[in-house]
């Protein structure tokens, strides 16, 4: 009972710590909260809408201005006209446009003559999004107005809908996007970001909290509240940050997928299950960072180092199967790249036990990272011996 009771004077000194200072939950719960309100309202709306594209006419022919009509109304782009290319590129260089498109004179000319007319489009590469967005429009539109122009062409000479289509096309694409059906940004990144960031703030929450026992000589105090044991120290303070952690990461499943209505083909109940496995992997590589480092500045970047890098390699943007073997293998040091694991097969193919049990062990085994350096963190709680800044 003794141990229960160092345990439960732990909690409450630890919650005392957190009401009397304030950034406990401000670093906490606010950043999570800015996050989740930036992202939300950033993807709002799904994809980016009215794209400025700059487009000069040089030819203004009937097929010219139904090609700026069409590229118009469409829902990323907004045409923006010029007359003369100086004028466009310097409102381009001025990151006002997104690209341009150069309709050549003649261009009407040269399809009735069955030659082959260049337009010619520049996409300004500082902002991918916006730029590769705009570089697909415009593309797009060049092959649909190519397509009419020739289907025009075919009609005139006597050949039916059906064999102009065959020849425009030969080959019909089908597409489906599974678990993303309106290519809504928001569902692609929203899904990782956000438990990213709660990685990231649990791992430098678990760090600073361990951290300023050490910079202020208070951890002696506090190994003896827990009877010079280190399991009872860190059980005790470990589950006020293990409810916190866990309650915002729950908050941020039902934001995701009940109010935002995110699509979830399995259950939400499944990505309870994962959120808090990533919460409780989360705090023990912050355990380990500070016991390898007793330092608080110094393990305060390595895990906001290491926090940063879990989002590259955790697979969402860019799959691990095309990057190089060692970083492949690296990949699996990072909790949130088992989390997506994890959540592409319970949201999207709504696999069940059978699809995550193997993310779930890995996640499993980050409890028993702390372990080789309990003894480390123990001396330096008992001795103090160890930089305070």
């Amino acid at each position: 009972m003794s141990v229960w009771k160092d345990i439960w004077t732990v909690i409450y000194r630890e919650f005392m710590i957190i009401r009397e200072h304030p950034i406990y939950l401000f670093g906490s719960v606010g950043v999570m909260l800015a996050c989740a309100l930036f992202y939300f309202t950033f993807f709002g709306a799904g994809l980016p809408s009215d794209i400025p594209i700059g487009v000069v006419d040089l030819d203004n022919s009937s097929v010219s201005r139904e090609f700026r009509r069409q590229l118009d109304a469409t829902q990323l782009g907004k045409v923006i006209e010029f007359e003369n290319y100086e004028e466009a590129r310097l409102r381009m260089q001025k990151g006002q446009l997104a690209g341009i498109c150069v309709i050549p004179e003649g261009m009407y000319e040269d399809l009735l003559s069955s030659r082959q007319p260049t337009l010619s489009f520049y996409v300004n590469g500082l902002y991918f999004v916006s730029g590769a967005l705009s570089y697909k429009d415009i593309l797009q539109m060049v092959n649909l107005t190519g397509g009419a122009v020739q289907r025009e062409v075919l009609r005139a000479r006597g050949m039916t809908d059906s064999q102009i289509m065959g020849l425009i096309r030969p080959v019909d694409i089908d597409l489906h996007q599974i678990g993303n059906v309106y290519t809504n940004y928001g569902y692609y990144l929203c899904n990782i970001l956000l438990p990213g960031c709660l990685e990231l703030v649990t791992i430098i929450m678990v760090i600073y909290s361990l951290g300023m026992e050490l910079k202020y000589g208070t951890s002696k105090h506090l190994m003896k509240l827990g009877d010079n044991s280190i399991i009872t120290v860190l059980t005790g303070k470990m589950a006020v940050y293990t409810a916190l952690f866990s309650l915002i990461g729950l908050v941020l499943v039902i934001a995701m997928y009940h109010w935002m209505r995110f699509p979830l083909a399995g259950s939400i109940w499944n990505m309870f299950i994962g959120i808090i496995l990533l919460v409780l992997a989360s705090e023990a590589v912050g355990i380990f960072i500070i016991g390898c480092l007793p330092v608080p500045r110094l393990a305060l970047s390595i895990g906001a180092l290491y926090s940063v890098l879990g989002f590259s390699l955790s697979g969402f943007t860019l799959p691990i199967e095309a990057m190089p073997a060692w970083i492949q293998g690296l990949s699996e040091a990072f909790p949130l790249r088992h989390y997506y694991l994890f959540y592409v097969q319970e949201n999207i193919f709504a696999s069940g036990f059978a699809g995550w049990y193997r993310e779930v062990i890995h996640l499993l085994i980050f409890f028993f990272v702390p372990i080789p350096v309990l003894l480390r963190l123990k001396g330096a709680f008992i001795k103090g011996n160890f930089p305070k800044d």
